[in-house]
């Protein structure tokens, strides 16, 4: 349910607004000036916020100017009886959504707030893509055993194909990685590269998550909305942990592979994909399979190619590489001089027992950063990452 504030020294407009917005279900709070309005913003979280322009003390557009100040993310609409083109322009140049005029019209309230709402989504879709941006830059597939060179080449040659690769490999190990690069070095990295987390998603969502769903689905189905494989098209879809997919979304992933369809959640029509699909998982699929609890038939749509990403303990010798990229990655994001390892430092890590693999290393080396000196010594390393004895 959606939390609408309504700004208005006028308590006729006041009311009129909230019987409109509560009969259409919207959870609606009233400040009757400025100041108060602003305090409220403050403390609380609304997805929309009315305000009149017209107020005494503390007017609307200095309202606007506060919340902007202040970094509140809600979408502002203005409301004014005295309103011309000019202020209206300027509402919407100082940051203002959108701008309505009294005698207040319900069906013009009522779109507005849609497209405001769409705005929210799109503004937390855009923080989620920065955030994967900020998460990728600079990284590689870093290290020089055979391991890792043998991935590498494989990347090489079945990235610009449009096969399917199932990734395993222990947590930590750098299977996403390895799936981004597929993607970066395929024909389709112009396009998206959308990653679901089986493992993260509860089993009743699964289907609404990675097929979308239509209006009225479900209880919480408000409004009609895209699956990760629609999200995907033309790009690629990365199903991180498959192996814990329930059996109906196994079903459904399986009959969107072969035909190349899939049915939002509460709909019967057919809707065209075209998405690679990656897939990882750190468990054995073949005893999952022997077990019961994971499909043959999707297991051989899924697993075209094969790649297995070694854990960090059987590539000792790439510790220093990765070290030496993660210590110069962690200063430059936390804005300090480039720290260094002595030789100690780097040898006590070859012996440390990394049980969490590369995501492991990197936040040791994080911890590192952050609490020792300019030289992080060997004594630093027993101190902060527990190696064998």
């Amino acid at each position: 349910m959606a939390k609408i504030l309504i700004i208005d020294d006028e308590r006729a407009i006041r009311r009129a607004l909230r019987e409109i917005l509560e009969f259409e279900d919207f959870q609606v709070d009233e400040a009757e000036n400025g100041a108060e309005g602003l305090e409220k913003a403050k403390n609380t979280l609304y997805d929309i916020i009315f305000c009149d322009i017209k107020m005494p003390q503390m007017d609307g557009m200095e309202v606007l100017d506060a919340l902007i100040a202040q970094k509140i993310d809600s979408p502002v609409i203005m409301i004014s009886g005295h309103g011309n083109i000019e202020t209206a322009v300027d509402a919407i140049k100082k940051g203002a959504f959108d701008f309505i005029e009294k005698p207040l019209d319900l069906n013009r309230i009522l779109v507005t707030i849609r497209n405001a709402k769409d705005r929210v989504v799109l503004v937390e879709e855009t923080k989620q893509l920065k955030t994967t941006v900020r998460k990728f830059k600079g990284s590689s597939i870093i290290g020089e055993t055979e391991g890792i060179n043998k991935i590498k080449e494989m990347i090489e040659k079945v990235a610009p194909s449009d096969a399917r690769v199932l990734i395993t490999g222990a947590n930590g190990s750098g299977k996403e990685l390895v799936a981004r690069s597929l993607h970066d070095l395929s024909n389709r990295r112009k396009m998206p590269f959308v990653e679901v987390n089986c493992a993260a998603i509860p089993s009743e969502l699964i289907e609404s998550e990675l097929f979308g769903h239509e209006k009225g689905a479900f209880t919480s189905a408000v409004k009609d909305k895209k699956g990760k494989f629609e999200l995907a098209s033309g790009g690629t879809l990365f199903l991180d942990e498959i192996g814990d997919m329930s059996a109906s979304a196994q079903a459904k992933v399986l009959r969107a592979l072969q035909e190349n369809v899939i049915q939002r959640v509460g709909s019967e029509r057919d809707i065209k994909i075209d998405a690679r699909v990656v897939a990882a998982t750190n468990k054995d699929l073949r005893k999952e399979i022997a077990e019961g609890r994971f499909r043959e038939d999707l297991y051989h749509r899924l697993a075209v190619i094969l790649i297995h990403v070694p854990s960090l303990n059987e590539r000792r010798e790439d510790i220093p590489m990765l070290a030496e990229h993660f210590i110069a990655l962690v200063c430059n994001e936390h804005g300090i001089p480039k720290k260094e390892f002595t030789d100690e430092a780097l040898i006590e890590l070859q012996q440390t027992d990394w049980t969490g693999n590369i995501r492991e290393l990197r936040n040791i080396v994080e911890r590192l950063v952050i609490l020792c000196g300019a030289k992080i010594t060997g004594d630093d390393v027993k101190m902060f990452a527990n190696p064998k004895k």
